[in-house]
């Protein structure tokens, strides 16, 4: 019934926009003062390794391994993903576009940073997402998706009936 009036409801529309905008606006904010302020991912990584020791450590092993096998070592590649991802998943939120994709990737960048051992506004950040997941189309109903979505539905559906035509 919940998922019901997440997926279909006028009012769960309006209140889903405000929480779009309302992360839209972190994840965009978080992704400008980045490129504009110089990032640089090395001693996240490496503070989110130094937290993989212990009795009960805030990183598991596992996410560690990950960091220095592969992130601490392209790290110039996450000096550019980071920021720019930040940023493009706010500005699909604010926006209402691709809505679905754009929250999904702002899940995976937040729990990224809940494995590396920081909660700050992540868990918020997660929940608030989940609604907008399970919401789908209707939580970029009162955005561009209203255009982008049929747009993108009709030109599929062409190509499909001109391939199995052929």
């Amino acid at each position: 019934m919940f998922f019901k009036f997440l997926r279909e409801n006028v009012v769960a529309s309006y209140l889903l926009t405000i929480i779009r905008l309302y992360l839209g606006v972190q994840w965009f904010v978080a992704g400008w003062s980045k490129i504009s302020g110089g990032f640089d991912a090395t001693g996240f990584l490496m503070g989110a390794v130094k937290k993989a020791n212990g009795e009960h450590p805030a990183v598991q092993p596992w996410w560690a391994d990950f960091l220095n096998g592969f992130a601490i070592p392209n790290v110039g590649l996450f000096n550019v993903l980071v920021p720019w991802g930040e940023l493009l998943v706010g500005l699909g939120l604010i926006l209402g576009v691709f809505t679905t994709f754009s929250v999904l990737m702002g899940l995976v960048m937040n729990f990224a940073y809940m494995f590396s051992g920081t909660t700050s506004t992540n868990p918020q950040m997660i929940l608030l997402e989940f609604l907008i997941l399970v919401a789908a189309f209707n939580a970029g109903k009162i955005g561009l998706d209203r255009l982008v979505i049929p747009f993108m539905k009709a030109k599929i559906g062409k190509r499909n009936q001109e391939s199995l035509a052929s």
